[in-house]
């Protein structure tokens, strides 16, 4: 249990796309334009949510949880920031080397991977100055 709570939820995205890319040919021009919600507003417009869009919004939702997890210390904690790594990691060699992951959308998932692995050592830093500062006021 503990080492899949280490396990950052920025994978998720990753496997998405490449699930989608590699077997129902979502790496082809057209496949991610297309509309999966389509609502009539009242103002007249047509909203769509396209399928692009609805895995950044996932992607991002992942961040989300991330920048929660991100929180935690321990061991744990330290797993999911060396994971986050290899997830950014996995998300640049895949960029640069794969066909089908050079779209704009797979850029915009390895930006969120990016964010998640700054934000949660950022956080986890800042949090550990502030115990390291509030142990320091007892000590006086």
């Amino acid at each position: 249990m503990r080492l899949f709570s280490a396990v950052p939820f920025t994978l998720f995205s990753l496997l998405i796309y490449n699930a989608l890319a590699f077997t129902v040919g979502a790496g082809e021009p057209g496949f991610w334009a297309q509309p999966m919600i389509t609502i009539q507003m009242v103002s007249g417009a047509t909203f769509e949510l396209l399928a692009s869009d609805l895995l950044i919004t996932v992607g991002l939702f992942f961040l989300f949880i991330e920048i929660l997890k991100a929180t935690r210390i321990g061991t744990t904690a330290l797993l999911d920031h060396m994971f986050s790594v290899l997830v950014f990691v996995a998300y640049l060699v895949e960029f640069l080397v794969l066909q089908p992951a050079a779209t704009s959308l797979f850029f915009i998932l390895m930006a969120i991977s990016l964010i998640d692995v700054i934000a949660g050592f950022s956080i986890s830093i800042t949090g550990a100055r502030r115990d390291v500062s509030f142990g320091h006021g007892d000590m006086h």
